[in-house]
């Protein structure tokens, strides 16, 4: 198969070009808002929360800051860190592309434990609470990523294996955008969603979520292909393998 090309603009505003890539950061706040805002209608979730509607919107509004400053900082300091010491400019260019997950994740727990310091309120049941709603934004993310036809995998002769134009070749691909929506995404927001569904201890459920997502990012590593200025580091591993494991560990 060839990767349809879709044209990155989904549609003009005269001179504003709204991006699928930007439609899918704002499908992914929006279901976190949503969803988060219907389990809050349940007495149960708000007492284990500790968290009312106000409190919430803050939560997603100091986690999008987070997940935006932290991302663009995690992939000048994982990913690129000489070229960026070399063109300090270039770092606020978020326009330009480039953002890590990794950083992302750590800019949201940073902001949201500032946040309930804040408002004197636990964070572990606030992180807990957040959880679950965290992988349906990266599984749009990820559908971001695919319909961009960036981050490709590795070359593959199944049956449902995708040429990327962008590769710059005609190699037969893993769609391993696809892979990472599905895992990241569906299945580990299924997973956490129904583990959340009942009262667990402190730090179980934000656990829960890291070690299934580094399973699910280092499983994803063998089909995707390393960044070409990277490729695999120390021990044959990828830098997503390597950013995953203290998560696992952690987890």
């Amino acid at each position: 198969m060839i990767h349809p090309q879709f044209d990155p603009v989904a549609f003009s505003l005269g001179p504003l070009a709204v991006r699928w890539y930007g439609l899918m950061y704002l499908l992914a706040f929006g279901l976190f808002f949503g969803l988060g805002a219907w389990r809050l209608r349940v007495a149960s979730f708000r007492e284990r929360s500790g968290l009312d509607r106000q409190a919430f919107e803050d939560c997603l509004f100091w986690g999008a800051v987070g997940v935006i400053a932290g991302g663009r900082l995690g992939y000048v300091i994982f990913y690129k860190p000489g070229y960026f010491l070399a063109h300090p400019e270039q770092i606020l260019a978020v326009w330009q592309g480039g953002m890590a997950y990794h950083g992302g994740m750590l800019g949201v727990i940073l902001a949201i434990f500032l946040l309930t310091r804040r408002r004197r309120i636990a964070f572990w049941p606030v992180i807990d609470f957040i959880a679950p709603l965290v992988p349906w934004g990266l599984a749009a993310g990820r559908l971001g990523n695919f319909i961009n036809g960036e981050l490709w995998g590795r070359p593959s002769t199944l049956p449902w294996a995708m040429v990327f134009p962008q590769a710059g070749d005609t190699l037969a691909r893993h769609p391993s955008q696809l892979y990472q929506m599905l895992g990241e995404g569906i299945v580990l927001g299924v997973i956490l969603w129904f583990y959340s569904a009942q009262p667990r201890h402190a730090g179980q459920v934000s656990g829960l979520f890291l070690l299934g997502y580094g399973v699910a990012r280092w499983t994803a590593e063998y089909f995707r292909e390393p960044d070409g200025y990277l490729g695999d580091l120390a021990l044959g591993l990828t830098m997503g393998q390597w950013l995953s494991a203290p998560m696992m560990v952690i987890g």
